[in-house]
């Protein structure tokens, strides 16, 4: 076996600095620089600013097909400052970020596979090509929809990657694609007291618009979601009319042509407002990801994967440590989690989690058609190639993604042995493609299947830039 732990002193290592730096959406300079640095001096050849993203790479090793792309992400979030190992609410100081959704255990986890398979290449020259993408601003920014619209994934024959959670298990079912956009309502201003005839406010359309919108949420399709941020209410005096305010919408459905369509109907509410209130209302489409393409083969694979390496063995020390988390979130949360699976059988669920409330156990895999209502923009990935996360117990039962008790688990060593045991499970399933030409044309023809052959259609339009560099410019 090509053993990741060989390699736990450089992950740890790697894994408490991200987490240090914790660097939000297309800021990710110094964990870009730091990870794509790792590959390098292992041999790695490492192409930058890939897809006209400052903070992406492509990182490549081996030779021959197939060739496998290992995603990894180092992206962390605003609002979401926490000190480490803390079982209460304790903002870190100096910084209002964190790693709320485990990216830095994503990132650390894949180029701990990237190492593992560097040595099996070494090994077994011709028999397959490694490629990183180091891909920036997962949360918010659909980092990977705008390097797939560049066809930096075009080649690819499977696509790998994992996320930390508080099961272990092989992705089943798909996520939502989705759209987001900004309404600038435009008005005219005045005194609200001695002249409000001749005002027209912003405010008022922008509140319209969001009552519509809520009317609209009765007649959408049961996985639908519409989410919104008012990002400018035009003032904080009551007695002036609001000239101007901002709202950001996030609109999701099951696939790309199901956003576009309940995209369409929020623009014509948008629009609706801005005429009953006599304003104008300026849109600009600020980014998009695609849902994502189940693949049963690769599900299979994984969870065969998991199986032969084995879930990790807790110390007394890691047991404590996860009980203390436990008895923050409460046993309700914990006895009910199925990570990102809540599909997923509620009985088996429930006695799992009961019977091992560690989280060392493996959820069946079970191929279903369900739809999942986050969204990802690996789902862009997956419209041009096989693609299978992984999830990894790194938390404890019932710790929800982008909540302080998840940023503060995210040094301990019950978080480290997860990535680890994420980073051979990948290992050995790339190990296994590499060897059995058989389950990539498999992969690819359930891929091709479901996408009914269609060549990807990327959801952003060409011209839009990440916010980012639109703020930049």
């Amino acid at each position: 076996m090509y053993n990741v732990k060989e390699y736990e002193a450089i992950l740890t290592k790697l894994n408490e600095r991200l987490w240090d730096l914790a660097e939000i959406r297309f800021e990710e300079f110094e964990s870009s620089k730091l990870t794509a640095g790792i590959l390098e001096e292992h041999g790695y050849t490492v192409e930058t600013g890939v897809g006209g993203l400052p903070t992406a790479y492509k990182a490549v090793y081996g030779s021959g097909s197939p060739v496998i792309g290992l995603l990894a992400e180092y992206d962390a979030l605003d609002g979401m400052s926490q000190e480490s190992d803390a079982l209460e609410k304790k903002a870190r100081p100096g910084t209002t970020h964190g790693h709320g959704c485990g990216h830095h255990l994503l990132g650390t986890g894949i180029i701990g596979a990237a190492l593992a398979l560097r040595e099996y290449a070494d090994d077994h020259p011709g028999k397959g090509t490694v490629i990183v993408y180091g891909c920036p601003a997962e949360e918010g920014g659909s980092g990977k929809t705008y390097m797939a619209r560049a066809g930096v994934f075009n080649g690819l024959d499977v696509a790998l990657t994992w996320h930390p959670s508080t099961i272990n298990a092989a992705m089943t079912g798909s996520l939502l694609a989705n759209c987001q956009a900004y309404f600038r309502f435009h008005g005219v201003s005045s005194h609200a007291g001695a002249a409000p005839q001749k005002g027209r406010s912003a405010l008022d359309a922008l509140e319209l618009m969001n009552v519509g919108v809520n009317y609209l949420r009765e007649h959408m399709e049961m996985t639908d979601r519409i989410h919104y941020a008012i990002t400018n209410t035009g003032g904080v005096s009551p007695n002036v009319v609001q000239a101007e305010a901002e709202v950001l919408y996030l609109v999701r459905s099951r696939d790309n042509e199901s956003v576009r369509e309940l995209y369409r109907r929020v623009v014509n509410i948008a629009k609706g407002a801005a005429l009953m209130t006599g304003t104008t209302v300026e849109i600009e489409f600020d980014k998009a990801c695609s849902n994502v393409v189940p693949s049963d083969t690769l599900g299979q694979l994984v969870y065969d994967s998991m199986a032969k390496v084995g879930v990790p063995a807790y110390t007394k020390e890691e047991k404590r440590y996860i009980m203390g988390y436990r008895g923050v979130l409460g046993d309700e949360a914990a006895d009910n989690d199925v990570g990102l699976l809540p599909e997923f059988d509620m009985e088996t669920r429930g006695r799992l989690c009961r019977e091992h409330p560690m989280g060392d156990f493996i959820l069946p895999f079970e191929p279903q058609d369900v739809i999942e209502t986050a969204s990802s923009d690996m789902g862009d990935v997956s419209q041009i190639t096989p693609l299978l996360q992984l999830q990894c117990a790194c938390f404890c039962l019932g710790t929800q993604p982008h909540s302080w008790p998840l940023v503060a688990q995210g040094k301990s060593s019950y978080a480290i042995k997860g990535m680890l045991f994420a980073a051979q499970t990948l290992t050995e399933a790339a190990i296994a493609l590499m060897e059995d030409p058989e389950l990539v044309r498999k992969a690819k023809e359930e891929n091709k299947r479901r996408t009914k052959g269609r060549a990807y259609e990327c959801p952003i339009p060409e011209g839009v830039v990440p916010v980012a560099f639109r703020k930049k410019a």
